[in-house]
């Protein structure tokens, strides 16, 4: 039997048609290695077309990971292996390939059509010596074995080939020595109810593995052992996922019932896919007409006394800018989710960005600050998640929480906590008048309102979008009251600063001379480059700001510390200007907006090109 070379980590880059099962077949191997007890981090990119021109360079579609024996941050900068389902894969992302590296490739795929889809020439080998030479070419006649696999089966030539993806994935689990099981388990719920399909992609599963362990030409096989994660238990999660079970959480945790008032848009609707799960926790979810009845649904809801959610992406965020005012100048709790992705209209629906941080601060009519808090990770989307839900519940105020396409949709393993490990959310509903009679605008010490729950006797209120007598919450004109209002609902927002947790390290050492400060999914990226510069002997340090505001209340303090600080971003440069209207410091743009996200070695780079 071929022993297995040892491996600390290992990219591998699945591509073809958005109708080749890419995303499927990473996802498999992504959950597969997460079981082997590896540190996993995804990276899905797919077309935005819901039916991609097949066969061209527009319809590829990817799925990258990075597993290893070690933390693992990013999903990788250049891959060790790429499977390219067709031409168009080839051209999209051979570049992507470590020299070195194995491309694994479905010749069938390299036809003089599938050439000219992809606009190669046809009379041209995309295979020949001086293009693949620098790799290890695997050529594989993968929609031929999967037809001979499936001879017998009565399924049509489109069913048969559409199982090809299974060959692909039974390949790479016997290339890193994976085991079958938690596949054949999928693939048994899946398609339990179409036993014909399902024993169709078993046997092409199955018939990939033995393929590559019975050819004598294929002569490299590796292992990559689990990493030293801590004990618990785990599963591996989205970032959309998380953000979900983070708002169930601090739903149980409270007391309340979740309500999700949303409208379907790429990349946050899988929010509303896996809340729809979770009826049994008290968890409602309402798919609107659109994004204005979504966000004002759920306005009624925490009106009522509910956990309030709605999400979208910045489109519908746009939409739902006047109600998520009334939602401020109401002053009740609510989560406003924006899954970022690239714009501005309709723009890039699949690909990345994080330029909705003015929109998140701004981009209401009026002074009308609400807070803005934003994940670094998959993981870090639970803890947001839920933290955002705590704020809004615990001071009265809608609160966005941001996430992006590249954390939404990318996965890495995640340790269950258990409720004991959940911050206290600690709110109480006003069961009594608290003067002569009702007062719904008369504040606590952090100058939040009660929240009077309609139906209550005695607490009877007025509500809406006219500005609100002090104390009373009567209709107002009067000049100095509308001043008196504005600010004190923006001193409400400052004040939750000292609630937050301190702005601190992330990698490096606090006397570094340079700062590289990152928000959102640019955290793995960062702290790659870091760690790297770090090793390097480099005197550079990283922190990441989750709290953008309010920020943590000893940020003038943090930033005073360093000389000069790197602010990467995937917009044209939020942040920065956020931050060199607050603190004097020399701050350094790195902005990327192509849709993806940074490579860790392009910030690494820029750290260099600075010191």
């Amino acid at each position: 039997m071929m022993e297995a070379i040892d491996k600390k980590d290992i990219t591998v880059l699945f591509a073809g048609d958005s109708g080749d099962g890419m995303q499927l077949t990473g996802t498999q191997f992504t959950q597969t290695s997460a079981l082997h007890g590896n540190d996993v981090s995804t990276f899905p990119n797919f077309p935005a077309e819901i039916r991609a021109p097949q066969g061209t360079v527009a319809g590829v579609s990817g799925f990258q990971l990075k597993f290893g024996n070690h933390k693992i941050f990013t999903p990788g900068d250049a891959c060790d292996v790429l499977v390219a389902m067709n031409a168009a894969a080839l051209k999209a992302n051979l570049g992507k390939l470590k020299k070195g590296g194995q491309l694994i490739v479905n010749i069938d795929g390299f036809d003089k059509k599938n050439l000219r889809l992809a606009h190669m020439d046809a009379d041209l080998d995309p295979l020949r010596d001086e293009v693949v030479a620098p790799y290890q070419l695997i050529k594989l006649d993968i929609t031929k074995l999967t037809r001979e696999t499936l001879a017998e089966t009565s399924l049509g030539k489109k069913e048969v080939d559409r199982c090809k993806n299974m060959f692909v994935l039974g390949y790479v689990y016997w290339m890193y020595s994976r085991d079958l099981s938690s596949t054949i388990t999928f693939l048994k719920e899946k398609f339990g109810k179409k036993p014909e399909i399902l024993e169709a992609n078993l046997k092409v599963l199955e018939a990939g593995y033995h393929f590559g362990d019975t050819n004598e030409e294929f002569t490299s096989r590796f292992k990559v052992d689990p990493a030293p994660l801590s004990a618990g238990r785990y599963r591996s999660v989205t970032g959309n996922q998380a953000a979900a079970l983070g708002l169930v959480s601090a739903a149980n945790v409270s007391g309340l019932e979740l309500v999700y008032g949303s409208y379907p848009i790429t990349p946050a609707s899988d929010i509303l896919h896996e809340l729809a799960k979770h009826k049994r926790f008290g968890v409602k979810t309402i798919q609107a007409e659109d994004e204005i009845a979504a966000v004002c649904s759920a306005i009624g809801a925490s009106f009522a006394g509910a956990l309030a959610v709605t999400a979208s992406s910045g489109p519908g965020i746009a939409l739902k800018g006047e109600a998520i005012g009334l939602e401020a100048m109401l002053e009740l709790p609510m989560v406003i989710v924006n899954v970022q992705r690239g714009g501005p209209s309709t723009g890039l629906p699949t690909k990345t960005e994080q330029a909705d941080l003015l929109q998140a601060l701004y981009g209401r009519n009026g002074e009308c600050p609400v807070p803005v808090f934003a994940a670094a990770t998959p993981v870090d989307c639970f803890n947001m998640a839920y933290l955002s839900a705590k704020v809004a519940l615990e001071h009265m105020t809608p609160v966005f929480f941001l996430s992006d396409g590249y954390i939404a949709n990318g996965s890495e393993p995640w340790k269950y906590p258990s409720k004991k490990d959940l911050t206290p959310i600690k709110f109480a509903f006003a069961k009594e008048a608290n003067g002569d009679s009702f007062l719904p605008y008369k504040r606590n010490e952090d100058l939040v309102r009660p929240w009077a729950v309609p139906g209550t006797p005695g607490l009877e209120h007025r509500v809406g979008g006219l500005e609100k007598e002090n104390e009373t919450g009567n209709v107002s004109y009067v000049p100095e009251n509308h001043e008196f209002m504005v600010k004190t609902r923006a001193a409400k927002v400052a004040a939750i600063s000292k609630y937050l947790p301190k702005q601190e390290i992330e990698s490096g050492d606090i006397t570094a001379k340079t700062l590289v400060l990152g928000w959102g999914s640019t955290f793995g990226a960062i702290k790659t480059a870091v760690e790297k510069c770090c090793l390097d002997g480099d005197s550079v340090a990283h922190s990441h700001l989750r709290y953008i505001e309010p920020m943590p209340a000893n940020m003038e303090e943090f930033i005073a510390g360093f000389e000069k600080i790197l602010v990467p971003e995937i917009n044209n440069g939020q942040l920065i200007k956020v931050l060199k209207a607050k603190f004097d410091a020399e701050f350094i743009p790195l902005n990327k907006i192509q849709g993806l996200p940074f490579t860790a070695s392009e910030i690494e780079a820029k750290i260099k090109s600075i010191l």
